[in-house]
């Protein structure tokens, strides 16, 4: 007589769901599968992108877990160095994905924590779990664009990558010279005859190694120069086009960023960065969305007695944020009548420079605000001057 196993099922289940969770590596996936809150996981590993593999383990696990072929599914992974292509291929199989926010992710307050690949996956599927079942603010979840929306973002960042490229390279530049004792004070310019003319702190030219080395650094800095001026070209024939545009979208996003480029203290680049990365693909409800998605949300800290500011959230789209404070710089000189800037000068103009910065990222916040009603309802920031007036 054989003792018949038992399993313990004291777990919740929803509608027959399978949930999976993704621990994305570069070599390895780690895959945790359950069906309710209680239920212990179902662990498995594959090789990183190995798409036929996944669609197996999904089979067995819904064999192992008794639930018909059909049964839907539900995964979640965080969004990191793989994007969006796998939630694409997970929705195009029927599976209905989430990208999460990795920094929304509850973790234990402890100093030292125990974490590992399954100890991850485990808790990705149990918080899962508990946003199926209506604990929404379990984490914050990923808009996802489409192909054609991320596809429309790569311009502005390859343009700031190469911005970033030239001023390193330039840095490199000053630093080796000034390793020499040599300061340049004028505009670099780092030809040959320049090169030559160098002299160190000792009257002599320049050591050879080190000349072929600022030859070379120089090089480089002429090559970014060109393809900067190949992508602001690009940008300014995109701009000058009219009409014929690929597609409706593309069309509608440029005449946003023509509409904002019309407000003084503005220029092209802001205004191609705010509708690429916020205005042109993302809808929001009310001004709180704005701020929340560019991270310039107060942080406030309180508990019993004690109430302090912690600053600002940094959460959401740091391209957005980043340009949102650079144009409310712009503001405050370009449009001294305007109320926000009036807003600005009685706060904060006569407080030192850590209160001006405080001030600048209130600003740059309202602006967001401001500039997003002027998109959607056509209303100018009341005082502010279009350039044609100006």
């Amino acid at each position: 007589m054989t003792k018949k196993a038992t399993r313990s099922e004291q777990y919740s289940d929803l509608r027959g769901t399978l949930y999976l969770a993704f621990e994305l590596g570069l070599k390895e996936w780690k895959l945790g599968f359950s069906i309710g809150l209680g239920q212990k996981a179902r662990r498995r590993s594959i090789p990183g992108g190995d798409l036929d593999k996944l669609v197996r383990e999904i089979a067995a696990a819904k064999k192992r877990f008794q639930l018909p072929e059909r049964a839907p599914v539900v995964s979640c992974y965080e969004a990191g160095r793989d994007g969006f292509w796998i939630d694409r291929y997970l929705t195009q199989s029927g599976i209905r994905n989430l990208v999460v926010d990795s920094s929304s992710i509850e973790v234990n307050r402890r100093r030292r924590r125990a974490k590992s690949d399954r100890l991850d996956v485990q808790k990705l599927l149990t918080m899962l779990i508990r946003y199926e079942y209506g604990e929404h603010k379990v984490w914050s979840v990923v808009r996802v664009p489409s192909p054609e929306e991320e596809d429309r973002r790569q311009l502005h960042r390859e343009l700031r990558s190469v911005r970033k490229e030239k001023t390193r390279t330039t840095n490199r530049i000053r630093g080796l010279l000034a390793t020499q004792g040599v300061r340049l004070e004028s505009r670099m310019d780092l030809s040959d005859a320049r090169l030559d003319a160098i002299r160190l702190w000792n009257g002599k030219p320049l050591p050879p190694a080190l000349k072929s080395r600022l030859k070379r650094e120089w090089e480089h800095v002429l090559f970014v120069k060109k393809q900067i001026q190949a992508l602001e070209g690009e940008r300014r024939r995109a701009l000058k086009k009219q009409e014929g545009a690929d597609k409706q979208q593309e069309s509608a996003d440029l005449d946003k960023v023509r509409q904002l480029a019309m407000l003084g203290g503005i220029g092209t680049n802001g205004s191609w960065v705010l509708v690429r990365e916020l205005f042109g693909w993302r809808k929001f409800g009310n001004r709180r969305q704005v701020g929340s998605l560019s991270g310039l949300t107060p942080t406030p800290y309180q508990s019993g007695d004690s109430r302090r500011e912690q600053g600002i959230s940094h959460a959401g789209n740091c391209h957005v944020r980043d340009i949102a404070i650079e144009l409310a710089w712009c503001w405050v000189r370009y449009q001294p009548e305007s109320k926000l800037t009036r807003w600005y000068m009685e706060r904060f103009a006569n407080g030192g420079p850590r209160a001006r910065k405080v001030g600048i990222v209130a600003l740059a916040r309202r602006l967001l605000i401001d500039l997003w009603k002027f998109l959607e309802t056509g209303v100018i920031p009341e005082g502010a001057r279009l350039k044609a007036e100006a």
